[in-house]
């Protein structure tokens, strides 16, 4: 299924129902007596959170949601049929934006939650509404009120305790593999993920938690380079951030650097995300023969003041240790 986190879509709940103009045929009532019904209620736009949509995708081929309008009201008194609600699903974690002026109207972060964005209009009063002792054969009703028009922006934002972040093949999607059910594309190049993945880890004797891995970052990502900044909005919810960096014999480039340039992109994109708790892994340690790239990192986060593991996936080595210290993090307090 193809992953969609950012759409824009047009809403609007249903009118309100004219009121009636109606009389009754009575004897010994001035022109038979006003007896028009009122008009039905308009139908409310209402968003519901559910884990059954885990993508936007279905709003890119339907875009615009109108709820039904409510009926006119009837002679005889008898008010207009109020409209049924129009129930919007979207996948938990979705921030529902009003496009116009940026403001949050609902943030969907719960199964089941619910969300009234646009009210429907109230029905009109019928002509019955507007007798009196001098004005005893109203001929006039009250229209249905409009409804609400509005423009959303809908974005997605997983749900997830750990966001893992790196360069491209710095180990993310094989990380995610070892310590969770998650099944991401794992290959030999870079860009192999191309949207976030979320693993469940349980690990022994303690309580689980979510993890995301985002798509690699790289130089320029804050301008577009590569496959950008688009998917950060993934691990804005995250308590702890876990920086994965290659330190194998393979990679060309040094670690220090490498970790530098992640870090001055997240910087670029939020300062506060960028400070978040972040515990850096040294990953591929199998393949790091003379241990001096390893080393280097490991001075660098001693003396900034990160909290460093080694660990290689293939192995094994180091990765219950960085669970429990994940683990630590999220439930801490």
């Amino acid at each position: 299924m193809k992953f969609v986190d950012l759409v824009n879509i047009r809403i609007r709940s249903g009118k309100g129902g004219k009121g009636c103009i109606a009389f009754r045929r009575e004897k010994y009532v001035p022109m038979g007596g006003p007896s028009g019904g009122d008009g039905g209620r308009g139908g409310d736009v209402v968003f519901r959170a559910t884990t059954d949509m885990s993508t936007l995708l279905d709003f890119k081929y339907l875009d615009h949601h109108e709820a039904e309008n409510g009926k006119m009201g009837l002679g005889s008194d008898k008010k207009g049929r109020d409209a049924e609600t129009l129930v919007i699903p979207v996948p938990v974690g979705t921030l529902i934006i009003n496009a116009e002026t940026d403001e949050v109207v609902a943030d969907m972060t719960q199964d089941g939650q619910t969300a009234v964005v646009a009210q429907g209009g109230r029905g009109g009063k019928g002509n019955a509404h507007f007798k009196s002792s001098t004005h005893q054969a109203p001929r006039f009703a009250q229209p249905g009120e409009p409804g609400v028009e509005m423009r959303l922006t809908l974005e997605l934002k997983l749900l997830a305790d750990v966001g893992l972040v790196g360069l491209p093949n710095a180990g993310k999607s094989t990380m995610i593999s070892v310590i969770s059910a998650a099944r991401p594309k794992i290959a030999d190049y870079p860009f192999t993920t191309l949207v976030p993945n979320l693993g469940v880890v349980k690990p022994e004797d303690g309580r689980s938690f979510v993890v995301a891995d985002i798509p690699g970052l790289i130089a320029g990502a804050s301008d577009g380079a590569g496959l950008g900044i688009q998917f950060l909005r993934h691990i804005e919810r995250t308590t702890v951030l876990a920086h994965l960096v290659d330190v194998s014999d393979m990679n060309e480039s040094d670690p220090v650097e490498d970790f530098k340039t992640v870090m001055a992109e997240l910087e670029a994109y939020s300062p506060e995300l960028a400070g978040r708790t972040m515990i850096v892994a040294g990953t591929k340690t199998d393949a790091c023969l003379e241990g001096e790239r390893l080393g280097r990192l490991h001075e660098y986060c001693a003396n900034e003041g990160y909290v460093f593991y080694p660990v290689s996936a293939v192995t094994g080595d180091g990765v219950r240790t960085l669970v429990k210290a994940l683990e630590r993090e999220v439930h801490k307090g």
